[in-house]
């Protein structure tokens, strides 16, 4: 049965306003979607800043892992060997000192310079390297334990 003209109503100017905000909506929601997607420089530093976290997470737990696998082999040692180790470390702290020296005395200023950049460079980005080095060291386990 097909409806009459009586039964089918033409939509009110409301309607009709109400339909075409709702479809400007939808349209604007897949634009955004669509501009979000082609703007590779943002989602590449967000994918970034991911992968940041989950290396400085990472990194967190190998530290932890670190420090109580230390604490573990101190608990075990002997007195004597921790007198001793504590002895080879104060020699180690005199013997850097003296070189630091040296090195300052003697090195050129321009090497001593890009050592200086090189050293703050590593300072700022601390923890991509202990991610990257710990990664490195997972790796490392897992060759010698294959």
């Amino acid at each position: 049965m097909t409806p009459t003209p009586a039964d089918q109503h033409a939509p009110t100017p409301a309607e009709l306003r109400e339909q075409i905000e709702h479809t400007r909506h939808e349209l604007g929601d897949t634009v955004q979607a669509l501009a979000d997607k082609t703007d590779v420089k943002a989602r590449a530093q967000q994918k970034a800043g991911e992968l940041k976290d989950q290396a400085a997470v990472k990194a967190g737990e190998l530290k932890a892992q670190a420090a109580k696998a230390t604490s573990q082999v101190q608990n075990k040692l002997p007195d004597p060997v921790k007198e001793k180790a504590a002895q080879a470390a104060g020699q180690a702290r005199t013997a850097a000192a003296q070189a630091g020296r040296m090195w300052e005395e003697k090195a050129p200023a321009s090497l001593q310079q890009r050592t200086a950049q090189s050293a703050q460079l590593a300072r700022e980005h601390r923890t991509l390297l202990l991610a990257a080095a710990a990664g490195l060291t997972v790796l490392w386990l897992v060759r010698r334990k294959g």
